[in-house]
């Protein structure tokens, strides 16, 4: 691979370079350090409303970069819990430290979900290094 990218275990990871974290039956989404890099300066975070009840699949946020726009999607159906507000003045947070500090949103499941179709650590990473190869 031309590039590491920070990859932690105990995250689950789509195709779209989201990760999920879920804790007490809450889940935490970002986006991963390999997306921030794609994205570079975010600039820009429009959050979900808190209370909001969201479609597995629907746009929760868009992050906003000097080069690109980019959405980030519900990994469930669910009711959003809580927001990253210190992105709202600090979107470099994302940058800075997309798996802690630059969290966007968590979200509590309204109905049981399998996440089998997301990729573990290792299996993401492999993903990436395909990606890369590919280019």
């Amino acid at each position: 691979m031309s590039e590491e990218y920070e990859v932690p275990e105990g995250y689950l990871y789509t195709k779209d370079h989201e990760w999920i974290k879920i804790e007490d039956n809450i889940i935490t989404i970002g986006i991963t350090d390999y997306g921030q890099k794609k994205l570079r300066d975010v600039v820009h975070v429009e959050l979900p409303n808190i209370g909001q009840t969201v479609e597995e699949g629907e746009v929760i946020a868009t992050l906003e970069s000097i080069k690109a726009s980019s959405e980030v999607y519900s990994p469930v159906t669910g009711k959003i819990v809580d927001v990253n507000a210190k992105l709202a003045d600090n979107p470099e947070l994302i940058n800075e430290d997309p798996y802690e500090k630059g969290w966007i949103a968590k979200i509590e499941p309204i109905e049981e979900r399998d996440f089998s179709d997301l990729m573990e650590a290792d299996e993401y990473r492999k993903y990436l290094e395909d990606l890369e190869e590919s280019v």
